[in-house]
């Protein structure tokens, strides 16, 4: 996940990040409009009775110029609980706000439990993961465009039969139209806000090696690519039959994710009112 891999652990395992990076996963482009969220920030953390340096550290950080020279800029260090404050703050319209808003209530609660249940691991919950893991086939799903938009696959048409073929390589053949009536889905169903988390680690896994191939050969030419994402999806379902996995096409759907999100949203409202209460 892109919030763990920006984040950073102390001596003692405190986990952490720099304001810097949070601004950039949370796509705020200018560092002003970004102290303006953490200045609310840090005034519901005192609020709240925590001390703010203890969660809002200020240091320096070197940065690389252009030619080469360095130069030192402000930045700050955040506790999870300020990160979490940070996403409370942000503008919900973006969307990488309202992930980290998901992450962080998702993370919150885990520490409660572990906290009160020291010693025992407590998996997150099928909703918990399914969100988070939608959110993440979102990012690569732009970043699969990107790439295939490099090896000379146009936007548009191209794009939807270079998508098709990745779907019919993990799913026996079967395209969207084909995936959503095996699945009794109706035609305005998005078939990824109606898969499970297997199911979603499967396409997830799809997406990333695609991207990955398609750079890495640079891959050139809209059929070369098609059929590279084919070929991929096709050894991703081969994975599944070796270790005895149920063939995607097989799963059942699932609950649609928005009303997944808005239950977890209002787990994290309530979180929100225990933290500040």
């Amino acid at each position: 996940m892109r919030f763990e891999e920006a984040s950073h652990h102390d001596e003692d395992g405190g986990q952490y990040w720099f304001a810097r990076d949070l601004q950039n996963l949370l796509e705020y482009t200018k560092w002003d409009n970004f102290l303006a969220v953490v200045a609310k920030a840090k005034e519901a953390c005192a609020r709240s009775g925590h001390e703010v340096d203890d969660h809002f550290a200020d240091v320096g950080k070197m940065v690389p110029l252009g030619s080469g020279a360095e130069r030192e800029v402000d930045d700050i260090v955040l506790s999870r609980y300020a990160a979490y404050l940070i996403a409370q703050n942000g503008d919900p319209r973006k969307r990488p706000v309202a992930f980290a808003q998901t992450y962080f209530a998702i993370q919150t609660r885990r520490q409660e439990i572990e906290d009160a249940v020291e010693g025992e691991y407590i998996p997150m919950s099928e909703d918990e993961r399914r969100v988070l893991l939608r959110d993440e086939i979102k990012e690569h799903n732009r970043n699969l465009a990107s790439a295939a938009k490099n090896a000379g696959v146009r936007e548009g048409l191209e794009f939807a039969i270079f998508q098709t073929e990745g779907y019919k390589g993990l799913y026996g053949g079967l395209d969207v139209p084909g995936i959503r009536r095996r699945k009794g889905l109706n035609p305005k169903q998005h078939i990824l806000d109606h898969m499970g988390s297997t199911e979603l680690a499967a396409n997830l896994f799809r997406a990333t090696q695609t991207e990955e191939k398609l750079r890495r050969d640079k891959i050139q030419g809209k059929e070369t690519a098609n059929r590279t994402h084919f070929e991929i999806g096709r050894k991703v379902r081969q994975t599944i039959e070796e270790i005895g996995g149920v063939m995607p096409e097989r799963l059942p759907p699932a609950e649609d994710i928005k009303k997944v999100s808005r239950r977890l949203n209002k787990a994290l409202k309530n979180t929100s009112k225990r933290l500040v209460d």
